[in-house]
């Protein structure tokens, strides 16, 4: 992958590893849209000298399995079928091939944190939340949020998983409903069954996190969902929870307007490499790449 022979290095001194894959979501033009132009405004913005570019592997039966039931994955295309909930799922040409693109993706990020080789490690491609063991739901088909969170705990003692995202991370919360070792924060719109209160979180100093996962859904953006956050506030996010000083796995969640999910993912980007890059973000520029 380009760039990959340098161990970049932001102007902090952290490393950032950027899991790209080029051929994702080849038979889903919105996927595929979503993940090019924000690797071209990533280049645009001479973001990627920071990072190192890495190509993910892909996922394996054996890796959907430890959170997906074994039935479910030895008839995996006939298993993807499933109806999302309450709407017909989107399928497409080659989506079990992108379900292993965007997994390997999350499980190649968890492993070069557990190895200890990055700070930062970024997925946009990622972050499908409400994927459950035996049902397809929100776009999700496999939830390489859990796949990778797993990951991380074959080696860190406590995972934060933060989700600023418009839909409940629920999934995520009820796979690990019944373990200390993992904490789910949600922030969302649309309530789910057992979605929690608002005084139902923790703070950083009481349960000391080794690693966080923070699942940026652009779907909370002013004219992509309801929240009517803005880039700024996103970024303002992250940049809070990097100034705790652990590793950090991020992933990029679901958005529906091409202009607001590239350019928060461009500028989310910016911020975890310690880059300041004016909000206003043109997308025009990512095609003279």
């Amino acid at each position: 992958m380009e760039d990959a022979a340098s161990l970049a290095s932001g102007p902090d001194g952290k490393k950032r590893r950027y899991f790209y894959e080029p051929y994702i979501g080849e038979g889903n033009q919105r996927v595929s849209q979503q993940i090019s132009t924000t690797h071209n405004l990533i280049r645009s913005y001479q973001l990627h000298n920071d990072m190192e570019i890495i190509r993910p592997r892909l996922a394996k039966d054996s890796d959907f399995i430890q959170f997906h039931s074994s039935k479910r994955s030895r008839n995996y295309p006939r298993a993807l079928q499933l109806r999302r909930v309450g709407h017909p799922g989107p399928f497409f040409p080659g989506l079990v091939d992108y379900c292993r693109r965007y997994a390997g993706g999350s499980l190649s990020a968890a492993s070069k944190l557990t190895r200890r080789e990055t700070d930062i490690a970024i997925n946009w491609s990622g972050g499908m939340h409400r994927a459950k063991r035996d049902e397809a739901c929100g776009f999700g088909y496999v939830n390489d949020v859990v796949l990778g969170i797993l990951e991380l705990l074959n080696v860190f003692k406590r995972v934060l998983y933060i989700d600023i995202g418009y839909y409940h991370g629920d999934a995520v919360q009820e796979a690990f409903d019944e373990t200390d070792r993992v904490m789910t924060i949600s922030f969302h719109k649309h309530g789910a069954q057992r979605s929690g209160y608002i005084t139902d979180y923790g703070a950083m100093e009481v349960y000391q996190p080794e690693a966080i996962v923070l699942q940026c859904g652009p779907d909370s953006l002013a004219g992509d969902g309801r929240f009517n956050l803005t880039t700024k506030g996103y970024a303002a996010c992250l940049q809070y929870i990097r100034s705790f000083n652990v590793r950090l796995m991020l992933l990029g969640g679901q958005g529906h307007t091409l202009v607001n999910v590239v350019r928060c993912w461009c500028y989310e980007t910016a911020v975890a490499v310690g880059k300041e890059i004016d909000d206003d973000i043109d997308i025009n520029v990512s095609y003279a790449c």
